[in-house]
């Protein structure tokens, strides 16, 4: 079994630390400071109530799994005995670059360094590393101890042996890993959700359909279907003529700007950033911003307990 460092304690950090622990596996996890440390014990703890009171572990459980985390400010101490590495710090490529020059001066080379990025190619990440063969991307989705995903891409360097512990690892973690024999920018699910959303951007600016009806039209649709089967299988099932013929119509329509639509960017710039900010594309106030995020939570433990079963 792997021992693995989780470096980053923020959200997907001590997030992915509770998938591996709930697998039974010893995690470290690296903050920054204290703080960083108790906002991600108390993120934690948080979700570990809320998993038990879903009954995807007794309460006793929860507290066995908490035991399994341990936190640190201590790079060296987070990765002493570390065989497995996941980098979960904020997007900028300097700062990671920095962090696995540090990593390959303190680790043996036979340990793995994966990064959690959802954007940056494996290749530009590793391109200063001195053993750019151990390097993976293992790209977890938000909230990571729910959603099953997570999307490994090799650099031009990575070796088979990595790939092979890394979608060991993850199997242990009871995720649905997913190998890209590419790098492309945004990886596999980025670039479907994008596509959609770029869609809605137009309709939208295009005065097509409210924003509520736009949503309204994926979530009464494709979005209740979509979690048994993909676009590809459900082209099957509907026939491949039929999809064919659509496509050769509908494509040269459908959106193909190459920049943030109208809207969004009016939204952006006047700083009404969604969720966070109280307003985006609709009002979120506290009950609100509660209420959403707790259906969509419970619906995401509904589709888990399914998975696990």
């Amino acid at each position: 079994m792997e021992k693995i460092s989780i470096l980053g304690a923020g959200t997907m950090g001590h997030s992915i630390a509770l998938s591996a622990a709930w697998a039974n596996q010893t995690v470290n996890v690296y903050g920054i400071n204290e703080q960083d440390l108790e906002n991600a014990d108390k993120g934690l703890n948080n979700k570990l109530n809320v998993m038990a009171k879903n009954e995807l572990f007794t309460n006793e459980q929860a507290k066995e799994i908490r035991d399994r985390i341990k936190f640190t400010t201590s790079l060296e101490e987070a990765i002493l005995e570390a065989t497995f590495i996941i980098e979960v710090v904020p997007e900028v490529l300097e700062l990671k670059q920095e962090l696995y020059a540090k990593l390959e001066s303190l680790v043996d080379d036979q340990v793995v360094i994966a990064s959690n990025t959802s954007g940056f190619k494996p290749s530009l990440l590793a391109e200063d590393m001195n053993h750019p063969e151990r390097f993976v991307i293992t790209h977890f989705w938000n909230p990571a101890h729910l959603i099953p995903l997570v999307e490994v891409v090799k650099g031009q360097h990575t070796d088979e042996e990595t790939v092979e512990r890394a979608m060991a690892v993850l199997q242990k973690m009871n995720k649905k890993a997913i190998i890209l024999h590419k790098e492309i920018p945004g990886f596999i699910g980025n670039r479907l959700q994008y596509a959609l959303f770029r869609e809605a951007q137009a309709l939208l600016d295009a005065g097509a359909a409210s924003k509520e009806d736009i949503d309204a039209a994926v979530t009464y649709s494709i979005g209740r279907r979509l979690p048994v089967t993909g676009p590809l299988m459900s082209a099957d099932m509907g026939g491949l003529d039929v999809f064919s013929a659509i496509s050769n119509y509908l494509f040269e329509d459908l959106a193909t700007d190459q920049r943030s639509g109208k809207i969004l960017t009016q939204l952006a710039d006047e700083n009404k950033l969604g969720d966070k900010a109280g307003e985006g594309y609709y009002s979120w106030d506290a009950k609100v911003s509660s209420e959403i995020n707790e259906e969509r939570e419970q619906t995401l433990i509904y589709f888990l307990k399914k998975d696990l079963k």
